[in-house]
């Protein structure tokens, strides 16, 4: 475990750090209301973040998921035709920003909120070698009135050096009290619908 203001310094992250993040267990002296999570595995896209920086309003992640020829995707997308879903590498990208915004102050739990264009060129293959998301930030903002925080980036996929991906205008927002600790128990949010502060 590390310190809350030694996670607001760090400049990059390894696997186990990453993994203690999706536990609830990389800060040990957690703000009131930090309820951030990434995905656990599978769901999880990432194995490390190489870079994180900010400057202003904006900055920059990079992170980085080494391909297994036995990943779970390969062994249902598609039979006899194995190939990374394209909206796992969006995920991947949306889970790195939700990261940043958590590093960069926000407090809450995080949620993608939307995309603008996405564009594939090329695939990911089960003997490829690894995966790389350089996410550009291009606005980060922290509205704590409101309850929440939003950050916007856009983003290139790489596999083995080669950019295969697109993402522009990738959001992900960052909520006060809509974690729901209590699953499996039904509880005051144990249902979804619409997050206050969303949308138009």
């Amino acid at each position: 475990m590390m310190s809350y203001a030694e996670f607001r310094a760090r400049e990059g992250f390894r696997h186990e750090e990453i993994l203690a993040h999706a536990h609830g267990r990389l800060v040990a002296d957690p703000p009131e209301g930090f309820a951030s999570r990434l995905p656990l595995p599978p769901m999880l896209m990432l194995d490390r973040v190489v870079e994180i920086t900010r400057r202003g309003n904006g900055g920059r992640i990079v992170g980085e998921r080494d391909v297994h020829l036995d990943d779970w995707f390969f062994q249902c997308h598609f039979l006899g035709d194995p190939v990374q879903p394209g909206c796992l590498g969006v995920d991947a990208v949306w889970q790195l920003i939700g990261f940043y915004c958590t590093w960069a102050g926000a407090i809450g739990a995080g949620r993608a909120l939307g995309c603008g264009e996405v564009e594939f060129s090329g695939q990911i293959r089960p003997h490829d070698g690894v995966v790389r998301y350089e996410v550009d930030i291009r606005r980060f903002a922290d509205l704590p009135a409101r309850g929440a925080a939003i950050a916007i980036g856009d983003a290139s996929v790489l596999v083995d050096g080669t950019p295969i991906y697109a993402i522009r205008g990738a959001r992900v927002g960052i909520f006060r009290d809509i974690s729901y600790a209590d699953y499996p128990i039904a509880s005051e949010r144990s249902r979804g619908g619409r997050i206050e502060g969303v949308g138009r």
